[in-house]
């Protein structure tokens, strides 16, 4: 929408890594040239980590950009909760190797029979292992098996591990990867990035899809853009894409720090809504219109806009005020549910109670009368 309005070619701060958007902050130049470093080894293990959306992806994607696959095979993986035997077999996939039906142990002859085939071809193969935090002690420890596998004294495989700072943790303190963290020959951990790169940030993902000055940014959004995001390259994308979105929407040249803050409170608010609604009541059926979409056009409409969230919030009301009125029908309902174990209980309470009030009037008739017989006794012997 808003790159239509800006007169954009592409999607500038979009959340999917694409190598074409790599920025050469100060850690992904570190991290770039220990990748370097690591791959002219053509041996061991290669670890980065770094937060979620710290751009780990990006920076692999954007390595991988420089290497000849004539030299070079890649295979990648992104794993879940694998245990040893599974990582076996999705590297095998990851290699286009068919092993459906296959034990580990044929699983593993057929790997190295494919990673001989590629080194006789002149290709060393690399294995890229995304989310590696995921993985229990057992399944890396069979990664480094894997590494293992040589051709005389030739290694075959050459493992890059990416993960989140976790997965440093375990690396840096499991006992049992020992032998797999001397075989790390470079790794990196991504930091955010500092503050005076959120400007050159914004302006090279901007220049890659035909930015020619408009909108333009207040010194003051890139600071204030820096302490919401944390230097999180992702980060600093969401809250980026709907800045201009709201520029877009509000017809802006220029982008204020105001108009910042009004995102970020969005943003919170939509954070604070709960994240699965209750089940409906039964017999409460709800539909809903479709969605009509609103035409593609150059230019915002903005009383279109305006008139399509009156609509929203008008609709979202009625909803609010049937579901309050499910919920008192449902609280009367039940109110008014006796079952006969309830009944019974409540006559027995009853002739309960009744018989506690007779026997207490019972008590008290006895007591009254010993008091006056007592008094009686004391006020003759007296007058004897």
């Amino acid at each position: 929408m808003f790159d239509d309005f800006y007169g954009l070619t592409g999607k500038p701060f979009q959340l999917t890594p694409d190598p074409e958007f790599y920025f050469r902050s100060v850690t992904h130049r570190k991290a770039l040239s220990y990748l370097g470093y690591g791959l002219a080894q053509g041996e061991g293990f290669i670890v980065i980590t770094g937060e979620v959306g710290s751009g780990k992806s990006t920076l692999v994607a954007h390595m991988m950009q420089s290497l000849d696959p004539a030299q070079v095979t890649v295979a990648q993986i992104v794993t879940s909760k694998l245990n040893e035997e599974e990582i076996v077999h999705v590297v095998a996939s990851a290699f286009g190797l068919d092993i459906e039906g296959h034990d580990k142990a044929s699983a593993l002859s057929e790997i190295e029979h494919f990673l001989h085939e590629e080194a006789r071809e002149g290709r060393r193969c690399l294995l890229v292992v995304d989310e590696s935090q995921n993985l229990s002690v057992e399944a890396l420890e069979e990664l480094r098996m894997l590494s293992n596998f040589q051709l005389g004294n030739h290694p075959l495989l050459q493992t890059l591990l990416l993960g989140q700072p976790e997965f440093r943790a375990t690396i840096q303190g499991e006992q049992r990867l020992e032998q797999l963290r001397q075989r790390v020959i470079a790794a990196h951990h991504l930091e955010p990035m500092q503050k005076g790169e959120i400007e050159p940030y914004i302006m090279h993902r901007l220049a890659k899809v035909g930015w020619t000055g408009e909108p333009s940014f207040d010194q003051r959004v890139y600071s204030e853009l820096y302490e919401a995001s944390g230097g999180i390259p992702r980060r600093v994308n969401q809250i980026a894409n709907r800045l201009m979105l709201l520029g877009a929407v509000e017809e802006r040249s220029r982008i204020d720090a105001a108009m910042l803050q009004n995102v970020l409170a969005e943003m919170d608010a939509e954070r604070a809504f709960p994240e699965a609604a209750p089940a409906p009541l039964p017999d409460a059926r709800i539909e809903f219109e479709p969605v009509k979409a609103m035409p593609t056009t150059p230019r915002v409409d903005h009383e279109m806009f305006e008139s399509a969230l009156a609509e929203r919030d008008a609709q979202i009301a009625e909803l609010q005020q049937a579901v309050v009125e499910l919920s008192t029908q449902a609280e009367d309902a039940a109110a008014r549910i006796v079952t006969p174990e309830i009944e019974t209980l409540r006559e027995q309470m009853a002739r309960i109670e009744a018989r506690c009030t007779e026997q207490e009037q019972t008590i008290r008739h006895t007591i009254t009368m010993l008091i006056d017989w007592i008094e009686g006794e004391m006020n003759g012997n007296r007058a004897a």
